[in-house]
């Protein structure tokens, strides 16, 4: 059978998405924070990263988190949907390009109880493809996430950091290293900041955020 697209079940030209959906989807803007990947004029720093400098050192993402692309980051995160990790995986590379390769990826862990909820870790699916694809070692078990807290999706932007503070630890030594966080959406980037602090302390030289898709003007 030819492949179907997942986003509309129309012939597929290739990774499960025709022709017209792949034009559909919502790219982000060429000008935007080189950090936080936030739309700016001119593709400055952003005020916020400008007041508060993250502790990662800037965020790949493949599209901007908008339809139709929202809807199948769903469909694989809630409903089990695992035929989209290949094309999504496929995105994110399309954005990473030619950049040189970190020396370790690292997928953004769950909680136990949201592991057994879904089954899965989305962004391990992901790191596990990307791994494939680069060459690039992936460390599955490195970081935990400590305790389990409210979906961050279901909470207003403002209480997102205070959700996941302290939520994360790292048992691996990171010195000298270079690492790229994989995760599937990226929103306020409270997650993606926790996380690259506790990298930071293991000695984590730099940090990139891979990101499938990114939700624009999130600034409150």
């Amino acid at each position: 059978m030819p492949p179907l697209c997942l986003l509309c079940s129309a012939p597929a030209v290739s990774s499960n998405i025709c022709a017209e959906c792949r034009n559909d989807l919502t790219r982000l803007p060429a000008e935007r924070c080189p950090r936080c990947a936030e739309p700016t004029l001119g593709g400055e720093i952003c005020g916020a990263c400008l007041a508060h400098p993250p502790s990662f050192d800037r965020v790949v993402a493949a599209h901007a988190y908008a339809f139709p692309l929202d809807r199948l980051i769903q469909s694989f995160k809630y409903a089990g949907n695992l035929p989209a990790a290949p094309l999504l995986a496929e995105l994110m590379q399309e954005a990473i390009g030619e950049e040189t390769p970190p020396d370790v990826i690292v997928p953004m862990p769950l909680s136990t109880q949201r592991l057994r909820e879904r089954g899965f870790n989305q962004s391990l699916e992901l790191a596990r493809i990307l791994g494939s694809q680069t060459g690039v070692p992936v460390d599955h078990d490195a970081c935990v996430r400590l305790r389990h807290g409210e979906a961050q999706s279901s909470l207003p932007w403002g209480q997102r950091a205070a959700n996941v503070r302290g939520a994360f630890a790292c048992t691996r030594d990171f010195s000298g290293l270079s690492v790229a966080v994989i995760d599937d959406v990226m929103t306020t980037g409270a997650t993606l900041e926790e996380l690259s602090r506790v990298l930071r302390r293991c000695g984590a030289t730099q940090i990139t955020g891979w990101m499938a898709a990114r939700t624009l003007s999130t600034r409150t």
